[in-house]
């Protein structure tokens, strides 16, 4: 292990619905970077080196992005990583300081995204080309988004093995959008009842349109700092410390036999796994979690691969009420990516910035009493887990 590590300053866009508003991505970066600095009280030529995450987008837009904060001649590296892009940009940061190439860096995502669901561009090689062809060979195909398809038919698999009834994932759903209510970032700010949720337009069962995420414009930063740093500006009442941190991509497990390992589950134990080893912190000793739940039927299962219950117990944890205000866990406080929404390249660093308002005790109506040690999940198809564990350095 390098040197520790601390997130010093955040900043997010609020998220919204494609051509809600005239921006573009370097509007966007504009004023979450301007904020992170700000929060951080560091002018951006302290910044020695940048990440940018995108999923969408040319070459070199990581440079366009970041020369709306200034133009210092700082490196700066395009990270593309599917859904979980932000958060490798913040784990690539957060090796450049462990590892003491750099005492300040800028970690940084945006998506400026097109209306309805994701695409691939049929002109080249398909990077998810193993895992439609695991899906079709155990599932078979469907009309509809691929991607529905893929955390749908987890869902299922879950209900088969276990028992799991199709109302404890539409209760995942009801519990993002009703936290979403008092986020003032947040895509979608209304709550939904059970039976709303249910019968809302069937995507691919067990899920229904409110239960999964929209495509979204924004973007999210986060300043990324050595104890020295802190220490030299005296931070230490705002830095929060990155106490361990993994990424693992797929297994050969994830091909195999299982829908829910095909969509992640595997390597989200893995990782999760190395950054508890890492921290020296479990489940156990976090109050709040922000998870990826791109489809209500993978935050159940990421329940289990992050050890918050057995395998198999995800739809009881849910339906106990242990996830929520008064649990023993408050998971997606933000409204998650259902509500919250999910520019791809951003998810990762706004995970970031609420769980890092939430240990200093600025999440305002959201805000988790006693919050002292927080765990992040984010999930990319193709694939990569990225695992963080933070806790308040003060």
């Amino acid at each position: 292990m390098g040197r520790k590590v601390f997130v010093a300053g955040v900043g997010m866009t609020r998220f919204e619905k494609p051509f809600t508003r005239d921006w573009d991505y370097p509007d966007m970066a504009r004023e979450a970077g301007t904020q992170a600095l700000q929060d951080a009280g560091v002018p951006y030529r302290e910044v020695q080196q940048a990440a940018v995450g995108y999923v969408y987008g040319d070459s070199t837009r990581g440079q366009r992005a970041v020369y709306e904060l200034g133009l210092t001649g700082i490196p700066v590296y395009n990270v593309n990583n599917n859904c979980s892009t932000g958060s490798t940009a913040l784990y690539l940061a957060k090796q450049l300081v462990e590892g003491g190439l750099a005492d300040c860096v800028l970690a940084l995502g945006f998506e400026k995204m097109q209306k309805g669901a994701l695409a691939i561009d049929a002109s080249r090689g398909n990077p998810l080309q193993r895992h439609l062809e695991t899906m079709v060979r155990l599932r078979g195909q469907a009309d509809g988004p691929p991607a529905a398809q893929l955390f749908g038919n987890a869902g299922r698999e879950h209900m088969e093995r276990y028992g799991t009834r199709a109302e404890s994932f539409a209760r995942i759903a009801l519990k993002n959008h009703r936290h979403s209510v008092e986020n003032a970032n947040s895509q979608f700010r209304q709550e939904y009842t059970l039976e709303q949720i249910q019968q809302s337009p069937g995507v691919h069962q067990p899920l229904t349109r409110l239960q999964c995420c929209p495509t979204s414009d924004g973007a999210a930063a986060a300043v990324v700092v050595s104890g020295d740093f802190v220490r030299r500006h005296r931070l230490e009442e705002k830095a929060v410390e990155i106490a361990g941190m993994a990424m693992a991509t797929d297994l050969p497990g994830s091909f195999e036999d299982s829908s829910i390992r095909l969509v992640g589950s595997e390597m989200t134990r893995l990782a999760a796994r190395q950054a508890y080893e890492q921290s020296g912190l479990g489940p156990e000793d976090v109050q709040v979690i922000e998870l990826h739940d791109c489809f209500s039927t993978n935050e159940l299962i990421t329940y289990e691969a992050l050890g918050l219950c057995p395998e198999g117990e995800g739809g009881e944890l849910i339906d106990s009420g242990a996830v929520t205000y008064g649990g023993r866990w408050v998971v997606n406080p933000s409204g998650g990516l259902i509500s919250k929404g999910h520019p791809l390249g951003a998810t990762g660093l706004a995970q970031c910035a609420e769980l890092s308002w939430q240990l200093r005790g600025l999440a305002g109506k959201r805000q988790v009493p006693g919050a002292r040690a927080a765990l992040q999940h984010n999930l990319g198809l193709g694939g990569a887990a990225v695992v963080t564990l933070y806790r308040r350095a003060a």
